[in-house]
């Protein structure tokens, strides 16, 4: 799966995002992501989590392998 793929998927259910994607290993097919975004304001780690991969529509675990994620609302990155 292409990084602009991934990155078009988060977009389009998160269009505020600001989103980042890494190739990780070179293999198309390990990235990490960091995701940006007001709509996260308020939420636990794990809902903005849960977000993201809605977004990607099942496609973890099939055509993206894996995915380090990185989450935060405005103000909140470290």
């Amino acid at each position: 799966m292409a990084a602009s793929e991934i990155e078009r998927l988060i977009r389009d259910e998160l269009p505020d995002a600001e989103v980042t994607i890494r190739d990780l290993a070179g293999d198309g097919d390990h990235y990490a992501a960091r995701v940006v975004s007001v709509s996260f304001a308020g939420m636990s780690r794990v809902r903005q989590h849960q977000m993201v991969y809605r977004a990607l529509g099942g496609r973890m675990g099939q055509e993206l392998h894996a995915l380090q994620l990185e989450t935060a609302a405005p103000g909140d990155e470290t």
